[in-house]
């Protein structure tokens, strides 16, 4: 409609049972927009909330281990950290080592190698086994992202 005195703009408003809203109050002039504000409101509500909906929330999961381990427990440890790796989280193996067990790092790195091995086919490996002080971490990445949910019947 052009540049109007504000006067007319909510004498225009107010003919249409509308509201003047203030779109841009930096520009010069500013630039405002007839329009139904609470409807305006309720819009954006809506998508900021599928946005929020859409957004995908990675979380960091830890999987805690020893050296010592057995095959068994190993399998249903790297079974749940599977499913994490499918939901979209990244995984996070940690080996703990108390007392006098720290001279026994090669045995630990072994096991976080086997690990490594068996989780390729569901996960990348970010950050390769490495010690923090009494802990060696090793960090999994998913390869194929978060699942899409389908329709459920």
């Amino acid at each position: 409609m052009g540049i109007v005195p504000l006067p007319q703009a909510l004498d225009m408003a107010d003919d249409a049972g509308l509201d003047l809203v203030e779109v841009a109050a930096q520009a010069r002039p500013p630039v405002c927009r007839i329009m139904d504000f609470g409807k305006f409101k309720y819009q954006k509500k809506k998508r900021q909330a599928e946005a929020k909906k859409r957004q995908s929330s990675s979380q960091l999961k830890e999987v805690k281990i020893r050296y010592k381990t057995d095959d068994h427990d190993l399998a249903t440890k790297m079974r749940r950290a599977t499913e994490f790796l499918n939901d979209g989280h990244k995984v996070k193996f940690m080996m703990f080592f108390k007392g006098r067990e720290i001279q026994f790092t090669a045995l630990g790195q072994q096991t976080m190698e086997k690990i490594a091995a068996d989780m390729m086919d569901v996960a990348v490996l970010e950050q390769s086994p490495r010690m923090e002080g009494r802990v060696l971490t090793m960090y999994f990445m998913s390869k194929a992202g978060k699942k899409e949910e389908g329709g459920r019947a």
